[in-house]
């Protein structure tokens, strides 16, 4: 009954501080200095490029752009996506990040509130006689050397965020946090778009290099027919020459397609978060270049501007800035802290919870920066600047942002306008080579011309069936300036 009047003796007028510190505070919680945020307003006019998607002829409505991809109709290029997502290690750094920024905010946000300690410590000493306390002490009567010390106690402490600066750091580290999800977000959106990217080029290569293959076996057939002729006495030594050189040059073409297309498998597996070389076998068979689905065109930019997680990040850090701010300029407020103790000290453990060995203590504290050589000004200058340059980061990605919209636009427009006089051109010079062939035959016309109608159409037929990768590749572009795949 004697330890608890005497706790409850003592711990009044500590609980009663604790109290009106805390009406204090609830007081005083409206008052964060420091600028306010507000969100910049951002204004757009339409994206002029969207007037020429519009009207694509397809055949296929536009995906839904959080799974963009699986308008290609591509089961192989789904499922990559899929397996990217799961697996790239890009993605998983970003994950680690959001972490990080969450635990952050959290330790700013509990910065807030109270902290308690409990505490304990054992100690022995065997004093020095020739000590103060040892000379004076070794003459009394029961004189030990060997002393102890056993110590409990529950400690508690507060820093009251009388001006705001803990509720800025708060505010900062939470925005921070929103950041790192954002970004997260956008490494989503681009490992999506590079693997899509990889496997269009995949397809592209493929389909250059079987283009490449059956002109080296057509010009092995005119290199044949030549020295068919040759042998007859209707074809000359220089026409051998040129049939064999144009056989050489078909044959050279397929070495840097083969190069680029074992780069981009070992790309696509480092996206996959895979030891390169592994998803050779499943890829080898060549396949058709997907067709080029519809891409929405419809939404406003501001619309893009919320999706576009580069943007959201860039928001979100210069919120951040602007709270660090009011963090900074709280620097120049004292800051008040309350802290108090109950604990027990005794030489001996049977004797702690005694109420002779019951030691409380209570104690207010008071920081002021008072006189500081213009610190707290130099630091409230750096956290301006700083907001300052987030300001224009969020603008340069807002700029950013509309710049890809419309680049990605006029690329898919202007590719697929490409494409189709490719188509023309291939089908033309498919004819005209076919025609010079029996021409040459027949002796009416000289082999340079087959020659030159030979060359032309291998340029053309590897040109169209690099737009149509390309094509694909500006719609993968698309999407991404879109923000699809979050």
């Amino acid at each position: 009954m004697e330890i608890q009047d005497r706790a409850a003796w003592v711990g009044w007028p500590l609980a009663a501080g604790l109290a009106a510190a805390s009406f204090l505070w609830l007081g005083l919680s409206g008052c964060a200095v420091g600028p306010d945020y507000q969100k910049p307003e951002t204004k757009l006019q339409e994206f002029h490029s969207a007037a020429a998607v519009e009207p694509r002829a397809t055949g296929a409505r536009a995906p839904d752009l959080d799974a963009w991809w699986q308008g290609f109709n591509d089961p192989m290029l789904s499922g990559l996506v899929q397996r990217a997502q799961a697996q790239n290690l890009d993605l998983a750094g970003a994950l680690a990040r959001v972490q990080q920024a969450r635990g952050a905010a959290s330790e700013a946000g509990a910065q807030l509130l109270p902290s308690a300690d409990l505490n304990g410590q054992t100690a022995r000493i065997h004093q020095s006689l020739e000590s103060p306390i040892g000379q004076a002490a070794s003459h009394l009567p029961g004189y030990n050397r060997n002393q102890s010390d056993y110590t409990l106690g529950l400690g508690a402490s507060w820093e009251l965020d009388l001006f705001g600066g803990l509720r800025r750091g708060s505010a900062a580290a939470s925005a921070d946090a929103d950041a790192a999800v954002a970004e997260q977000a956008g490494t989503r959106i681009s490992v999506t778009a590079d693997t899509a990217d990889a496997y269009l080029r995949i397809r592209g290569d493929q389909a250059r290099i079987a283009v490449a293959e059956r002109q080296v076996a057509t010009d092995e057939h005119l290199l044949d027919l030549v020295n068919q002729r040759f042998g007859h006495g209707l074809a000359a030594v220089r026409e051998v020459a040129q049939a064999e050189a144009l056989l050489s040059q078909a044959r050279a073409s397929l070495q840097p397609l083969r190069i680029d297309l074992e780069a981009q498998m070992n790309r696509l597996d480092v996206l996959l978060g895979q030891q390169p070389g592994t998803s050779g076998a499943e890829l080898q068979t060549p396949k058709d270049i997907p067709a080029v689905p519809g891409i929405p065109v419809g939404d406003k930019p501001v619309e893009v501007l919320r999706r576009r997680p580069d943007v959201i990040a860039a928001e979100r850090r210069l919120a951040a800035s602007n709270a660090r701010v009011g963090q900074a300029v709280a620097e120049y407020y004292p800051h008040l802290s309350l802290s108090g103790l109950l604990g027990y000290e005794a030489s001996h453990p049977g004797d702690l919870f005694k109420a002779a060995t019951f030691q409380p203590g209570a104690a207010a504290g008071l920081r002021w920066r008072v006189f500081d050589f213009g610190k707290v000004g130099a630091e409230v200058a750096q956290a301006k600047g700083a907001k300052a340059e987030a300001l224009a980061r969020y603008q340069q990605s807002v700029l950013h942002a509309a710049e890809d919209v419309e680049n990605a636009f006029t690329s898919l427009v202007q590719l697929e306008a490409h494409r189709q006089e490719l188509h023309s051109e291939v089908a033309a010079l498919t004819r005209a080579r076919d025609s010079s062939q029996e021409a040459y035959q027949g002796g009416v016309i000289a082999l340079t011309d087959v020659l030159d109608a030979d060359r032309q159409l291998l340029a053309a037929q590897d040109a169209l069936a690099q737009t149509q990768a390309d094509s694909g590749r500006a719609a993968v572009g698309a999407f991404r300036a879109l923000g699809g795949g979050w």
